[in-house]
């Protein structure tokens, strides 16, 4: 059951905390608290509950809250709860009436706020908050006067009204969000998927009367601790030690599958899904045996978190990573994710969907796209043209005779390349100072609400930063003016 009231609190009905001192307004949660569209997110979070069935569940502001305050701080879960029991400012963030140490908060429950938050909802958020920056002008506000300046939706809008002519700049580049997974090597694979077929085999074997069947386990574990103690492996040693394992978890599925038949005891729904993936995982691994290779199609790299692709990145320090590819685009600062798969693709198709969505958000096509090589096909080239859109680079074909417009060219190109780095110190910024660089969730649909909320989280910092700015900044010219008036 959801039930919430969501007023805001305001200062005038705070109380005093430790001996009169009232909270400071210039305080960045309580300025944070006044940049999110609360009531939008009442309504997307409610979407999950019943009207009459069950307990009171928490509040959205507070669900959301908490995840946000994890990322901007970069706690656990625990030290998360811990942090908001001692703080006050940010139970004032997430809607508290008045400060209370013992709250009704525990660290398990951040895990299933996770999974009430649906990327799609993080990253309209996320959008409604953008929209408010870049569209302050905008009529439409947010239903409780909350965090004024939301438009009341993503909607296109009317173009009668506006200019025609394309207007501003888009960044786009592609990246990878590293899964916390254990570096795969395919014996490793097989050597795991063979002890959980083995604890399989130890659950069926209570509700069966025959006598449990010769797996050969002991023997399997020395002969892999024995090839995972040689630290330089030959090729023949590798194939070898690849084929027994092969043949232990071929013996080992047919003996579950087997067991199912004859034993009163039932696998769990977690086993049954390690079943599922292991049998997948074997067929791959055999057919890469037999053909010699070392790639195929959705290509499992650990059994615990199956939807895990390797993405060929081409880096310096790591060729290949295992995670979700997602594609972002920036517009005045502000991040965006545009696409996000956990499949290997080619980032080049991400333009014209993302200048779609630029006319859509914006009411006309940007003025000029900054992206990497990869996006300069024939196809984005043409669409660009036909849309009045300026791309960056030098034009496909033999490079002009005259050095004047070649110079200008390489000018350009190189003032226009330093104009896209900020879309990779976007990146720089949500892998070193957020989790974008490692995501530590076990699950498809929380990792990607956690990727989502890296951006949310940066945007915010933006907006905070350019607040305090704004606000030092008259605070000096007031300084100097009063200066001004007395001197003169």
């Amino acid at each position: 059951m959801y039930t919430h009231n969501s007023r805001q609190i305001g200062f005038h009905d705070q109380p005093h905390l430790f001996g009169g001192l009232p909270l400071k307004e210039d305080n960045r949660w309580v300025k944070l608290a006044d940049l999110i569209p609360w009531s939008r997110v009442e309504d997307e979070y409610r979407k999950h509950f019943s009207v009459n069935r069950g307990e009171q569940a928490k509040s959205a502001r507070l669900a959301l809250g908490c995840l946000i305050v994890k990322e901007q701080l970069q706690l656990s879960d625990r030290d998360t709860v811990e942090m908001i029991r001692e703080n006050p400012y940010i139970q004032y963030f997430l809607g508290y009436a008045d400060y209370q140490y013992d709250l009704s908060l525990d660290a398990s429950l951040l895990t299933h706020f996770r999974k009430r938050f649906p990327a799609d909802v993080i990253a309209q958020v996320n959008q409604w908050v953008v929209d408010s920056k870049l569209h302050p002008d905008d009529d439409s506000r947010d239903d409780s006067g909350e965090g004024g300046g939301f438009p009341a939706s993503a909607e296109p809008s009317d173009d009668s009204g506006m200019n025609s002519e394309n207007h501003g700049t888009l960044i786009l580049d592609a990246s990878c969000a590293p899964q916390d997974i254990q570096y795969p090597t395919d014996i490793r694979l097989l050597h795991e998927s063979r002890r959980k077929l083995e604890e399989m085999m130890d659950t069926l074997q209570v509700g069966r009367s025959q006598e449990k069947p010769r797996n050969y386990r002991e023997k399997a574990n020395k002969e892999y601790h024995r090839f995972s103690r040689n630290r330089r492996p030959s090729k023949k040693q590798i194939r070898t030690a690849l084929r027994k394992q092969l043949q232990y978890v071929s013996r080992d599925l047919r003996l579950v599958f087997e067991m199912q038949q004859d034993s009163t005891a039932t696998l769990s729904d977690r086993q049954l899904q390690y079943l599922e993936t292991i049998t997948h995982l074997y067929e791959q691994q055999q057919t890469m045996y037999e053909k010699r290779t070392r790639r195929c199609d959705d290509r499992i790299v650990s059994i615990h978190q199956p939807y895990v692709r390797p993405i060929v990145r081409g880096k310096t320090s790591a060729g290949t990573e295992f995670g979700a590819k997602l594609t972002a685009s920036v517009v005045d600062g502000y991040a965006e994710v545009t696409t996000l798969s956990w499949d290997a693709y080619n980032e080049s198709q991400d333009l014209v969907k993302a200048a779609e969505q630029y006319k859509v958000r914006h009411g006309r096509y940007p003025e000029r796209i900054l992206a990497d090589k990869i996006f300069r096909t024939r196809q984005n080239l043409q669409y660009c043209k036909e849309h009045g859109i300026h791309m960056n680079g030098r034009p496909l074909g033999r490079p002009p005779k005259d050095t004047k417009i070649y110079d200008e060219q390489l000018r350009l190109e190189r003032e226009e390349s330093g104009e896209r780095n900020a879309i990779e110190g976007k990146f720089g910024e949500g892998k070193r100072r957020f989790s974008l660089g490692l995501i530590m969730t076990k699950l498809q649909a929380t990792s990607e609400t956690q990727i989502h909320l890296v951006f949310l989280v940066m945007n915010l910092q933006k907006i905070l930063r350019d607040l305090f700015i704004l606000i030092i900044s008259n605070r000096i010219f007031t300084k100097r003016r009063r200066l001004i008036t007395v001197y003169c």
